[in-house]
């Protein structure tokens, strides 16, 4: 077994890009969520300039500051968790870790700090 293979098709859409925001890399629910702008062949575009205002003004916002941004939204029916991450090496900003996973409508809770 190959180590991308999880990567690959694991349930939730993931897509990485670099510094310059270019997509350097998406996995099968990645490709097939965003198929009506190409899926596979968006690797190696600009992930930043693909979207329109006000989405442009956000995403550079991401890139400038480097920061995580995590908030859930609904799409076709489904609500999904969205959480972006930054992250480096050698403490260099390298780029963007997108993830869109789908919530149940109600999803549990457990605070563990009181159990």
């Amino acid at each position: 077994m190959k180590n991308e293979t999880w990567f690959k098709v694991f349930p939730g859409a993931i897509m990485v890009t670099n510094e310059k925001g270019e997509i350097i890399e998406m996995n099968d629910a990645s490709a097939e969520m965003s198929m009506k702008d190409g899926g596979y062949q968006l690797m190696g575009q600009n992930a930043i300039t693909c979207h329109k205002e006000p989405a442009l003004s956000k995403v550079r916002k991401l890139y400038a500051s480097q920061a995580f941004s995590i908030y859930s939204i609904t799409k076709n029916g489904k609500k999904q968790l969205v959480y972006q991450a930054p992250y480096f090496f050698d403490r260099v900003f390298a780029g963007i870790v997108e993830m869109h996973l789908d919530l149940p409508d109600e999803i549990p809770h457990f605070n563990r700090d009181t159990q």
